[in-house]
């Protein structure tokens, strides 16, 4: 009965992963069972967290946060948790040896979230994105290198790219909701209010150079592995280059996104150039 809670608990953050990202679980469902399993639990995990801290307005955040961490921990001591999400997760956690440091750091950038409004500082930025993005790309690293640490080590810094690039993506993409719902902005020395074509510009750039350099350990990614990042690298620079031919003005006003019809074209051209190995 244990085997079958198991798997109950691994659909459900599966169920949790579709029906919050359909072009993140579009992406995972390249990988076969066992990855593809590990990677919907680290999902359900960050999503269930940021939930807490973006929407439930109406309750107390830090208790609820606070709640899920101490329950997590407990079932990483017990080896089970009635929250199917948190059982799940805690069985990746031991079946990958994914490190404690990694979790904690992304526990405390969701909680930086719940005090922190008004724009962020380079050095608080920079804290922010490496917890609550590449943590998480490091997380998912693990599960795609089967645990093999010299691999988990060269392609480290290519995966930390990849995560921060996916997050100011979701930054610019927010840009005006973050701005006006909670009176929060996370690129440092840019005036929302007064944003521009120059500052767009910078900013595009900045997240091409990082997504550029991500490729390469994209391209060196176990086979197997390699399409679903390949499938979410490819998503995420069409949401960026729709972005940079958007108005500034239009970006602080309405939420940017790539349509399902879209979405499926670079699923199908992801697997084609996968296919003929030309990622």
């Amino acid at each position: 009965m244990e085997r079958l809670y198991n798997d109950v608990a691994f659909r459900i953050s599966r169920l949790v992963t579709k029906a919050y990202s359909t072009s993140f679980s579009l992406a995972v469902s390249c990988l076969k069972k066992e990855k593809r399993d590990a990677i919907y639990s680290i999902y359900g995990f960050v999503r269930f967290a940021d939930e807490i801290v973006d929407t439930f307005h109406d309750y107390s955040k830090q208790e609820l946060l606070s709640r899920f961490e101490a329950e997590y921990y407990t079932a990483l001591k017990d080896g089970i948790s009635l929250n199917p999400v948190l059982h799940s997760f805690q069985l990746t956690v031991k079946k990958y040896d994914i490190p404690d440091e990694l979790i904690r750091a992304f526990l405390e950038s969701m909680k930086a979230d719940l005090s922190k409004t008004g724009s962020y500082t380079k050095p608080e930025i920079e804290r922010y994105i490496y917890g609550s993005a590449e943590v998480v790309g490091l997380m998912c690293l693990i599960v795609f290198v089967n645990g093999d640490k010299a691999a988990y080590e060269q392609l480290m810094r290519p995966a930390r790219k990849l995560g921060s690039a996916f997050q100011k993506v979701n930054f610019l993409r927010d840009l005006g909701a973050d701005y006006r719902t909670l009176n929060r902005s996370y690129f440092p020395d840019i005036d929302v209010s007064h944003f521009s074509e120059s500052d767009k510009q910078r900013l595009v750039n900045e997240i091409t150079a990082e997504f550029d350099e991500a490729l390469s350990g994209i391209r060196i990614l176990p086979r197997d592995s390699r399409l679903p990042v390949f499938t979410a690298y490819l998503y995420y620079r069409r949401l960026l280059k729709k972005i940079g031919r958007t108005p500034a003005g239009k970006l602080v006003s309405s939420r940017i996104r790539v349509n399902d019809f879209m979405k499926s074209l670079i699923m199908a051209a992801s697997w084609c150039r996968a296919k003929m190995n030309l990622v």
